[in-house]
């Protein structure tokens, strides 16, 4: 097994730990399978009541999905790693909100995307005072995956929308707040926690021992960012921020400006379906990779990634305007795959 990720039992618990510190602990297709084959090993294991999730390093949890080799293959015309990739890992998300014994994540730094497809999806989610959770694929011309349009849609009132269209950074207060984080404690008694935890395989140690989390502004922004997002398309939402006269206003619009109108017009339906129906986690993994199935041959995902990680020049060509993305092509990405359609067998 590769050194990029640790895993081994430690008194009562099973421990699966990141370690590409160097690289933000980003998530690689055989670390992700290899997270879904201990997942499946353990669960039936009767010497391991509960698994903790963790990583090395202070910068970050989980800094997303190593998606270079996902670039390379897609300017190939080879899209099926890409898509095989995006299949095994939202089966393993789903795995990791549905297993049968509690998870402990600790989301130390940055945590987004794909790490908040690992963390965010555990039973009992620890942040500390570094801790900054986002879903910034809207930047890349992707869409909120690995569960998080999940997440977002049932995040209170219009958060949803916002985070995952703005990409706004959360910390400790603001992700308990949306619903991506459960309880604070302050990063030094991490190892206490955890040493707790394998002595006793008693879960609800990481609540019993939390600490108040630090305030942050999403919760006196919540009735603005309700008002300004609730709105059914992008050109709706647009328009309402361009003439509100606010800061908040000015400043979200700007954030949106620099996303892929196509993700953002994605996002927001999806978002909708999602909370028109019964929510549920294989539901939005099963919609997501309707858009990961198309994303690098219709999309914005390969300019995307070329803009901001490969030539970072920060000045990306979308398809589309933020006010004249068709409908159709909305429709598009998020039409059922027929016999590609994702499954968790």
């Amino acid at each position: 097994m590769s050194d990029d990720i640790l895993i081994r039992r430690d008194g009562r618990a099973g421990r699966i730990t990141l370690n590409r510190p160097k690289a933000l602990n980003a998530l690689t297709y055989e670390m992700c399978l290899a997270v879904a084959a201990v997942l499946e090993n353990w669960r039936r294991d009767d010497g391991i009541d509960l698994l903790i999730l963790d990583a090395t390093g202070d910068k970050a949890f989980c800094a997303g999905g190593d998606i270079a080799e996902m670039h390379r293959s897609g300017l190939d015309g080879d899209y099926d790693f890409g898509r095989r990739f995006w299949r095994d890992e939202y089966r393993m998300n789903a795995a990791l909100a549905e297993y049968p014994k509690p998870v402990v994540s600790l989301m130390q730094g940055f945590t987004m995307g794909g790490g908040v497809g690992l963390g965010g999806h555990a039973s009992h989610r620890v942040v500390g005072e570094s801790s900054r959770i986002s879903m910034p694929e809207c930047g890349i011309g992707f869409v909120p995956d690995v569960g998080g349009s999940y997440l977002l849609a049932r995040a209170p009132g219009r958060l949803g929308e916002y985070l995952g269209m703005t990409a706004a950074r959360m910390g400790p207060g603001d992700a308990i707040h949306a619903g991506f984080a459960d309880s604070f404690l302050p990063e030094a008694d991490w190892p206490d926690l955890i040493a707790e935890l394998t002595r006793t395989g008693n879960a609800s140690i990481s609540a019993t021992a939390a600490s108040p989390a630090p305030s942050g502004p999403l919760a006196a922004q919540q009735a603005r960012i309700d008002r300004l997002f609730d709105h059914g398309d992008l050109a709706g939402l647009v328009h309402a921020l361009q003439k509100d006269d606010s800061d908040f206003a000015a400043d979200t619009l700007k954030s949106l400006s620099r996303n892929a109108p196509l993700s953002l017009a994605v996002t927001l339906e999806m978002l909708r379906r999602l909370r028109a129906g019964a929510l549920r986690i294989r539901t939005a993994l099963e919609l997501e990779f309707r858009v990961s199935w198309r994303i690098m041959e219709h999309g914005d995902f390969l300019e995307g990634i070329r803009a901001a990680i490969i030539d970072k020049d920060r000045n990306p060509r979308w398809r589309y305007g933020l006010s004249d993305v068709p409908a159709d092509a909305v429709t598009q990405m998020l039409a059922p795959l027929g016999q590609h359609t994702l499954n968790f067998e």
